[in-house]
C-alpha cells in the first residue's frame, strides 16, 4: 500500500471509530447497552447514505455532462433522465436520514 492509501484508510477508520466510542461512553454512563448500538447504527446509516449518495450523484452528473459534451444536440434527452436519477438518489439519502432519525429516537 502506498502512503496515500494508508492515509485514506486511517482517515476513514478515525472518522468511523471516534464518534462511535463517544456514543458508547455516553450509553455506558446511562446504563443502557442497546442505545449505544442504536447510536452507532444511526451514525453509520447517515454516513453511508451521504457518502453513497454523493458518489452516485457525482458519477451521474459526470456521465451526463460527458454525453452532452459529445453530442450537444441530445442535451434535452440527456438532462431529463439525469435530473430524475439525481432525484431518486437524493430520495435514498433522505431514506437513510429517516432511518438514522428513527434509530436516534431509541437512544
Amino acid at each position: 500500500m502506498n502512503s496515500k492509501n494508508k492515509l485514506v484508510l486511517a482517515t476513514i477508520a478515525t472518522s468511523t471509530l471516534v464518534p462511535s466510542t463517544a456514543f458508547a461512553q455516553e450509553a455506558a454512563a446511562s446504563g443502557g447497552g442497546s442505545s449505544a448500538a442504536a447510536a452507532i447504527g444511526a451514525s453509520l446509516a447517515i454516513g453511508l447514505a451521504v457518502i453513497g449518495g454523493g458518489l452516485g450523484q457525482g458519477k451521474a452528473a459526470a456521465a451526463a455532462l460527458e454525453g452532452i459534451s459529445r453530442n450537444p444536440g441530445a442535451a434535452p434527452r440527456i438532462q431529463t433522465p439525469m435530473i430524475l436519477g439525481l432525484a431518486l438518489i437524493e430520495s435514498l439519502v433522505l431514506f437513510g436520514f429517516l432511518i438514522a432519525f428513527l434509530l436516534q429516537g431509541k437512544v
